[in-house]
């Protein structure tokens, strides 16, 4: 890499950092008004009515819309894998992502009956380059974060620039959500991780059975993130010496990286960021170290079966909407929940409100 690209490096993400503005608080008050006038009691559509207020303060608009959604799949491989982590190989990894392009994964079957376009991205996968899947390759895999720091500061970077790219491009073509989707074999691991960095919660606490391993397994599973933590200096008081991009370079993956791009990016560009499970939530944990702003920008899908997932939302304040016992990742919770976005704007638009029955 020569020297000014270097210099280059970074560039994308304090630009992207110094846009992400809060939402717009006078478009919300109006739409909550209007919202509170509809004939219904106050209140009565729950969750429904938050959403199409925080959509109008997220587009800066009284009328938000839902026409374009998208959900971008970001894939990586994790050296820790070879720690005996998870029940599948690094190989299924690639196969996976040739299963999105033929569009015969989960994620591809829901995204059609919800009308979303699904964008493939290798970001740090062992496979070899795959025809419809968007080549924005860090390196093939990171290390093993169980014995030293997975990535670099500058791959880290990289992986989240590419991620806002993504959404840059998005948004140019006019798409209001992005769902955060992830593919990567032993991805768990680094996840949990991350969200015992964030949170502070025992790690014993937050490690799950991931791709479907035994108890044993999964107690070694937790020994494996105690060490990585250990070795990669990341204790309780990591704040003081670490900048958030330091904990993602030693113990994260480059998918993660890359959805906390996608984070970053859409609440820049006024798109409403749908976290799925985990990984996901991972991503979001460590977008929200970076720039606490955009948590006004994320909504809750569903509540994963993987216990650091209920942690990271319990961090971020944020309140799941599907409880359907899912741990799949790729997307295929957050998706689920671009109806329920829908519906909560034809409520805005459709119903009648009460001064339009003359009372």
């Amino acid at each position: 890499m020569d020297e000014t690209m270097e210099q280059m490096i970074g560039e994308l993400l304090t630009d992207t950092i110094s846009r992400i503005v809060e939402v717009e608080q006078e478009c919300m008050g109006a739409v909550r008004k209007r919202v509170d006038n509809l004939t219904k009691p106050p209140g009565s559509l729950g969750d429904l009515e938050e959403m199409v207020i925080r959509l109008a303060g997220i587009q800066r608009t009284e009328k938000p819309v839902m026409d374009k959604k998208a959900v971008v799949v970001m894939c990586g491989d994790h050296g820790v894998v070879e720690e005996g982590v998870s029940a599948f190989p690094s190989e299924v990894t690639g196969l996976m992502m040739g299963n999105f392009t033929r569009g015969k994964a989960a994620i591809n079957v829901f995204s059609r009956r919800m009308g979303a376009e699904v964008i493939v991205v290798d970001v740090g996968s062992r496979a070899q380059r795959l025809s419809g899947v968007r080549d924005e390759k860090i390196k093939a895999g990171t290390k093993n974060m169980a014995q030293g720091p997975a990535m670099t500061r500058d791959e880290v970077v990289r992986a989240i620039e590419a991620g806002i790219a993504i959404v840059k491009e998005l948004s140019e073509q006019g798409y209001k959500a992005v769902a955060l989707g992830d593919m990567g074999i032993g991805n768990t691991t680094p996840s949990a991780a991350l969200t015992a960095a964030v949170t502070g919660r025992p790690v014993d606490e937050l490690t799950g059975k991931g791709t479907g391993i035994d108890e044993m397994k999964r107690r070694a599973k937790a020994d494996i993130i105690e060490r990585s933590l250990s070795v990669n200096g990341i204790g309780k008081q990591w704040r003081s010496l670490l900048e958030p991009i330091d904990v993602l370079a030693r113990v994260g993956g480059l998918e993660i990286a890359g959805l906390v791009g996608v984070t970053l990016g859409a609440a820049a560009h006024r798109m409403a960021v749908i976290v799925d499970g985990v990984i996901a939530g991972a991503a979001a944990l460590l977008a929200y170290e970076i720039c606490p702003q955009v948590i006004s920008y994320m909504f809750a899908s569903h509540l994963s079966e993987e216990p650091a997932h209920e942690a990271a939302l319990a961090y971020l304040e944020l309140s799941p909407v599907l409880h359907l016992r899912m741990r799949l990742g790729e997307g295929s919770g957050a998706v689920l929940m671009f109806p329920l976005l829908e519906a909560s704007i034809a409520m805005l638009n459709e119903m009648a409100t009460f001064d339009e029955l003359g009372l």
